[in-house]
């Protein structure tokens, strides 16, 4: 009897985790769906925080919190892949592009699912998988790398702006298929956002640009990862 309770007690506490996990982090493991795979699902939503805080009043992704997590899965052996739901408004251009970097770089299959939107430096994040989807609602901002606060009217800012640019842009047209030329057209279009220069992207015209690979919802994001999962077990195999 004492060891069912104890059974009940453990399975209690792990539930209990799981809860907090989600969330504090909005981060949780899928393993029940019969295929063996256990599946990291994680979430990029509101603003993207950087090295200063966004506010008590935003929602935040934090890239502080977020890092060491994909480092863990990479050293995980329980975790077979990684699900990234994206509804974010864009935020911090340096956090952003670490973030994209480590998802990119994970050994284990990734996949991406844009939800809502995943705007400005959300965009890197969202290609930075192997495959990527987007619900037909969801959209996508792409426009020039912006600064808050007081800038200095120098050449040196200019360079700044422009090499910080080349890097968004190099790692977009890295990951996915629209070309560098294309996207430095959308990314400068004039006619499309009223008080910007920039273009909005609804969800068939990211695949129609080869931004994200696919339309898909969640049904199709996870069966696209068992897949993959499925295939990177059999290459080890070999």
């Amino acid at each position: 009897m004492s060891d069912k309770n104890e059974e009940k007690n453990d399975a209690l506490e792990e539930k209990k985790y799981k809860d907090e996990k989600l969330e504090k982090e909005s981060q949780v493991t899928l393993d029940e769906n019969g295929q063996n795979h256990k599946i990291h699902l994680i979430t990029i939503v509101g603003e993207i925080e950087g090295h200063e805080n966004a506010g008590n009043q935003s929602k935040v992704t934090k890239y502080e919190l977020l890092l060491p997590q994909l480092a863990s899965i990479e050293d995980s052996r329980d975790i077979d892949g990684v699900l990234l739901l994206l509804n974010t408004m864009g935020g911090d251009v340096e956090a952003g592009l670490a973030i994209a970097e480590m998802v990119s770089s994970l050994s284990k299959p990734t996949v991406s699912l844009v939800l809502g939107g995943s705007h400005s430096i959300g965009v890197p994040i969202a290609v930075s998988t192997d495959y990527s989807f987007i619900v037909p609602t969801g959209t996508m901002v792409i426009h020039p790398v912006r600064m808050n606060g007081m800038v200095i009217g120098v050449p040196q800012t200019f360079n700044y702006f422009r090499d910080v640019q080349n890097r968004i842009t190099g790692f977009v047209c890295s990951h996915c298929r629209i070309s560098k030329e294309r996207y430095e057209e959308l990314m400068m279009e004039t006619e499309v956002l009223t008080k910007d220069v920039g273009s909005v992207l609804e969800g068939q015209e990211t695949v129609n640009e080869g931004i994200i690979c696919e339309i898909g919802g969640i049904s199709q994001a996870v069966a696209k990862l068992h897949e993959l999962i499925e295939e990177n077990k059999n290459c080890i195999k070999r």
